[in-house]
């Protein structure tokens, strides 16, 4: 009777080749995660244009806006939020980005809703886009409120870094914030 038998160094050069290929399932080349992204972002800022007009302007005057199409937040005293999105520059994807939101206290419940940072200087993009991690915090001013009513963008308002637009809320949670949201670049 004979048997198979396999050395040391062919289940060696086995192994790495199927790690090797495993890992390449998993890069995200040739896959639609981008064009996904891509879509929601073009309906969302479609959806945010209709609804509240006065971003329109905020749009056009800004270096860059990161739209996060869907984030969805969920909490049972200690919660979070995931979501991913893209930044655009002159109406271009650049990168796209992951968000990750931790939180602990008094809290239940969920939601769903979608947000755009408009950059609205060079500074602020450009710290954005070479930060490893960039942490949102609570100087961010707001130009549609919890309540989904539209701020007038008046002076104070334009002369922000970093505004942000919190729309679309649906859930049982009230009273989305970004304060201590991290937004990391990633390959979709």
């Amino acid at each position: 009777m004979k048997t198979f038998g396999m050395s040391r160094r062919g289940f060696a050069a086995g192994a790495l080749a199927s790690m090797g290929f495993t890992a390449a399932c998993g890069n995200g080349v040739g896959s639609r995660g981008s064009t996904l992204i891509d879509a929601r972002v073009d309906a969302t800022l479609e959806e945010m244009y209709r609804t509240y007009p006065n971003t329109v302007t905020l749009s056009q005057k800004a270096n860059g806006m990161l739209v996060m199409p869907l984030v969805t937040e969920a909490g049972f005293g200690f919660g979070g939020a995931y979501g991913r999105g893209a930044l655009r520059v002159n109406d271009v994807t650049v990168d796209y980005y992951s968000l990750v939101k931790g939180t602990g206290g008094l809290q239940i419940g969920a939601q769903q809703f979608a947000h755009v940072l408009f950059f609205m200087t060079d500074a602020a993009l450009v710290e954005f886009r070479r930060s490893p991690g960039w942490v949102a915090g609570a100087d961010l001013e707001y130009v549609v409120s919890d309540k989904g009513e539209s701020v007038a963008a008046d002076t104070t308002t334009v002369l922000s870094p970093v505004l942000a637009a919190v729309f679309a809320q649906a859930g049982l949670r009230i009273g989305a914030t970004l304060e201590g949201t991290k937004y990391t670049r990633i390959i979709p």
